[in-house]
């Protein structure tokens, strides 16, 4: 795995006190991000700058020890009524991280985030040898496609790419990242529209990919329009039913990220297998983490299901 070049970020993720998930498998990030250590938290090291945000999968109560807690640059605070706002300490607006070729421009905003799943670089070396081994070209539709991680990913693996996310904010942001990674003219097509319902027309239109990535747990944000797709369990199969008629006669892949806790890899694996029944392929789904180097333990970041051909 290539090494990232962290440009200095670390985050600190506190406890949540809620509870645990069982760990059935792990597909560990080793360099792009690497946990110095978890104390009550989650500390991230990403250079020299320190983020403290809580966690829900934090839920033990270990010693702060770690220098970071008492020199952070940035604290999001959640909120009783739901939310939270960031508090700053000398950090940039904006700051690059580099993963490879890739290079991704972070920023802290809304809801803790600060534009990148570092974790999902798993997925992104899984999926770019996958590309560069096809002996052919792909067709990838990246779905809630956020700051374009994956997309960019894919592209620089040679995939030709559409990327598709409500948000206009995002989609913008995710081709800066495009700028900045020199994927400017890569075959790219961006899109701000509702995902669903642009599957729905690519149904009707006739157009087919050889490979699909979904961001399933940004199916809880609203549409463009507003529409509410309500929670995760109850709006992914029908959305993964709906991508199956897309697939071209001879998929690459099928990828479902999941960020929360809400989507067991058994389950995705079930969904996966159940709807891909037709195509000749193979599924795997599994926990993705980040390792902690002080405790050499691992730190799960939520779930993918890798459905892929054989």
């Amino acid at each position: 795995m290539p090494d990232i070049e962290i440009a200095n970020l670390t985050i600190l993720r506190e406890n949540e006190q809620q509870k645990g998930i069982k760990i059935c498998g792990l597909q560990i990030t080793g360099k792009i991000m690497k946990l110095l250590t978890v104390q009550r938290g989650k500390t991230r090291a990403w250079g020299d700058y320190l983020l403290v945000r809580p966690d829900p999968q934090v839920i033990w109560d270990t010693p702060k020890s770690h220098k970071g807690w008492k020199h952070m640059n940035g604290h999001y605070h959640r909120s009783s009524k739901g939310g939270g706002e960031w508090e700053f300490f000398d950090l940039p607006q904006q700051w690059q991280i580099h993963y490879g070729t890739l290079t991704f421009n972070l920023k802290p905003f809304s809801f803790k985030h600060t534009g990148l799943f570092p974790e999902q670089a798993a997925n992104w070396d899984w999926f770019s040898e996958k590309i560069k081994n096809a002996g052919r070209p792909i067709k990838v539709l990246n779905l809630f496609a956020y700051t374009g991680g994956a997309t960019l990913a894919a592209a620089a693996a040679g995939a030709h790419v559409t990327h598709v996310d409500a948000s206009k904010g995002m989609v913008n942001w995710a081709k800066e990242n495009a700028v900045s990674s020199g994927l400017k003219d890569a075959p790219i097509r961006w899109l701000v529209d509702d995902c669903v319902k642009f599957v729905e027309r690519e149904i009707r239109r006739g157009n087919t990919y050889d490979a699909i990535i979904m961001e399933s747990s940004i199916l809880r944000k609203r549409s463009q329009k507003g529409r509410n797709f309500g929670k995760i369990e109850d709006a992914i199969h029908p959305l993964v039913k709906l991508c199956t008629k897309i697939l071209s006669d001879n998929p690459l892949f099928f990828l479902i990220n999941s960020y929360t806790t809400g989507l067991a890899p058994a389950v995705l694996t079930y969904m996966l297998a159940t709807e891909l029944k037709n195509f000749h392929g193979t599924v795997e789904s599994s926990e993705i983490g980040l390792p902690v180097s002080e405790s050499g333990l691992v730190l799960p970041c939520g779930a993918s299901g890798r459905w892929e051909a054989i």
